[in-house]
């Protein structure tokens, strides 16, 4: 099983946004930090190679990196992307979220 999957969604758009920015043969870091209003959010970034101490899969043709302090926090994430009337952009359901904020921006756990 994988740490932190994506939907099928979630990897065309990120293939989308990589290649827009020129950024092929990268992957996507899911990663934690402190902050937010809930304590800690989610951070998405690309990146060209995993880390040494990272965890590795890939979800329709996208690496994903997980570093091992975020690993604790994201076992069993799936990021998806939605588009609707609400708005558009990445979701991670995280099922090690205790608490979310309002804004689905931070969680607790």
């Amino acid at each position: 099983m994988s740490l932190v999957s994506l939907t099928e969604t979630a990897a065309q758009k990120v293939r989308q946004l990589m290649d827009r920015d020129g950024r092929e043969g990268y992957g996507l870091r899911v990663k934690v930090v402190g902050g937010g209003c809930s304590g800690l959010q989610y951070e998405l970034m690309f990146e060209n190679a995993p880390a040494d101490w990272d965890q590795e899969s890939e979800h329709f043709g996208v690496p994903v990196f997980v570093d091992s302090k975020s690993a604790v926090y994201l076992a069993g994430s799936s990021v998806d992307y939605v588009d609707d009337l609400n708005g558009s952009g990445f979701k991670i359901e995280n099922p090690n979220a205790t608490s979310t904020c309002g804004c689905g921006e931070s969680f607790g756990a």
